[in-house]
């Protein structure tokens, strides 16, 4: 098997729909296999896939895990696939995307994991799928705007990696989980996504997990996918901003709290946390999103 694509749904049966056609109808010439892992959607996205989409393998997740333990489930069954790609189902996948991946991947051994040029629908770059990890500093200045002030520094763009042209293949620190593609022997090799995190911060997790076990995260924007990104969604439930920013407390409890001393520590977690406040204050005043 050349590549396994790994799906994980909740409640986004149009936008899954619309994900799978588009692998089927404009992917030619590799041995692929599709994986749903439905974590107990209510809105009958895994009978649609049964009924229309017969090809393809429904894991009907017992427990909503989150996103890591859901994408894991998949994972291991896929042993003898090559490659294996995390897709958010808000997506589309076009044509020959797929092919010219695994094809580029067969040609740079070193590369553990590769991410596509991912664009919105409005065809603007989704700036997450080419950014930096978010040590203290790149969050700072990120925080602060300058990555918009400076966009073409290094020192000051680092977290979503301004400084990169959105049309210049590059090794990057990490990619987006709305698409990533890894090789198995990454895999087996740097473990599984970590499940601690339930839906935000896995994927720059594991991405810096594989580079510090020496290979290479790259940006390849010569292909490319749409992301509905914020389609899917509503007015941001209080759970989902308190999951994105305990995230951010785990990933910097795991690779950076020894790197750094008490003050900065004290700095992050005041940052991080009144961030949160912010953000569900802003929430109040949302309107709701709808599915379009």
């Amino acid at each position: 098997m050349d590549l396994s694509i790994i799906i994980v749904s909740y409640n986004t049966i149009e936008l899954l729909r619309n994900c799978l056609k588009s692998i089927y109808e404009n992917t030619r010439n590799l041995e692929y296999e599709v994986w749903v892992v439905d974590n107990q959607s209510k809105d009958g996205s895994p009978n649609m896939v049964e009924a229309e989409f017969p090809q393809t393998k429904l894991i009907r997740n017992t427990i909503n895990g989150g996103f890591s333990q859901a994408n894991n489930l998949a994972i291991n069954q896929c042993k003898e696939s090559r490659y294996i790609l995390i897709l958010n189902p808000d997506t589309i996948v076009p044509q020959a995307t797929l092919e010219e991946t695994v094809s580029f991947m067969d040609g740079h051994q070193n590369i553990g994991c590769i991410g596509c040029k991912v664009v919105k629908p409005d065809g603007s770059l989704d700036r997450a799928c080419k950014r930096g990890f978010p040590s203290p500093w790149n969050s700072l200045t990120y925080l602060l705007k300058l990555d918009r002030i400076f966009p073409n520094s290094k020192l000051f763009g680092g977290y979503n990696a301004t400084y990169i042209d959105e049309n210049q293949e590059s090794e990057i620190d990490s990619l987006v989980g709305a698409f990533m593609m890894l090789r198995q022997q990454t895999i087996q090799g740097v473990g599984l996504l970590d499940d601690t995190f339930f839906m935000y911060g896995e994927d720059i997790d594991w991405c810096y997990r594989i580079k510090q076990a020496g290979w290479k995260n790259y940006y390849y924007p010569k292909v490319k996918i749409i992301h509905y990104k914020g389609e899917s969604s509503k007015k941001q439930s209080t759970r989902m901003i308190g999951e994105f920013h305990k995230a951010m407390l785990i990933f910097y409890n795991k690779h950076y709290r020894k790197q750094y001393n008490f003050l900065v520590t004290c700095l992050v977690y005041t940052g991080i946390y009144l961030k949160w406040i912010l953000s569900l204050f802003i929430n109040l005043f949302r309107k709701e999103k709808r599915v379009k």
